[in-house]
């Protein structure tokens, strides 16, 4: 068994945050008979995304790779253009929670002003907060069109993903995210309690470290892909994203129109294609 000291989040910045998981005396049931037991538990803590001193979001997450959370949440909603224009992140924990200090551009500070949102985030919240239904689809870069997704890929990240799910082992209760490569080689996997924050760490990991994009790649994503994933996914610059749930038929048409392939009941050596078909060699 992995010791949970294993799992906790480092940074160079500020004070260490909390561990990712806790240990609790349990009562298991089996056949009518009850024993005592240890068991290890996912934790989830309140963490705020302030940005040049003032706090835009309060995600409830999983207190790993909050650098690469804040990053990647910074670029996924669209609060920064690029990576060049978040100057410096720092991590300060406190009794009430992780606040992750941003030092963002002066014209990203701007246009953040303007559309400022105060969230308290739900586990696996997405859309909650926007400001006007407007927010809610927002206009997308187009997915690279010429690369081809092969079932080959698909299930070569999924019999590779649980062996990099080293919370999830402990815990049972976190989701995971990774950018497979067309061969499906997993360059980056990142979990959380939230799927939706497991994906921006996996976004925030590949801007923080542009090496491991060598090329077009995938979003794997172990949860049902909704409208948020596949903008996420498209912000990202993935050619597509694969689920092992169900997608959403809102999710489909948006994937659609940024030229995504969607994947989703992607089990085994199975899955269910739902857009961008023709590019996709079974």
């Amino acid at each position: 068994m992995v010791d949970e000291s294993s799992i906790a989040c480092p940074t160079a910045f500020g004070q260490e945050p909390p561990p990712a998981t806790a240990r609790r005396d349990v009562l298991r049931v089996k056949e009518g008979s009850a024993a005592r037991a240890e068991d290890v538990l996912a934790d989830e803590v309140p963490v705020a995304l302030v940005y040049n001193g003032i706090s835009h979001a309060v995600m409830m997450a999983t207190p790993l790779d909050l650098e690469d959370f804040a990053l990647g949440f910074s670029l996924t909603e669209a609060l920064i253009d690029h990576p060049g224009e978040c100057y410096g992140i720092d991590i300060e924990a406190g009794p009430a929670g992780v606040a992750v200090q941003l030092e963002i551009a002066s014209r990203a500070f701007v246009a953040l002003k303007e559309r400022r949102r105060s969230l308290a985030g739900r586990t696996g919240c997405g859309l909650c907060g926007v400001d006007s239904l407007d927010q809610v689809y927002r206009t997308l870069p187009q997915a690279p069109r010429e690369a081809v997704l092969t079932g080959q890929a698909v299930r070569a990240a999924l019999a590779a993903l649980p062996g990099r799910q080293a919370l999830n082992g402990l815990t049972g209760a976190t989701h995971a995210a990774a950018w497979c490569d067309m061969t499906g080689h997993l360059a980056v996997v990142r979990e959380d309690v939230g799927r939706h924050n497991a994906l921006d760490k996996v976004a925030g990991a590949l801007a923080r470290e542009p090496s491991l994009r060598t090329g077009d790649g995938f979003v794997l994503v172990t949860s049902r892909v909704s409208v948020e994933m596949v903008q996420k996914a498209a912000m990202a610059g993935a050619v597509g994203i694969v689920g092992v749930s169900a997608p959403t038929a809102a999710a489909v048409r948006m994937a659609a129109g940024a030229g995504l392939v969607l994947v989703a009941f992607a089990r085994g050596d199975r899955f269910t294609c739902y857009a961008g078909e023709a590019r996709v060699v079974p």
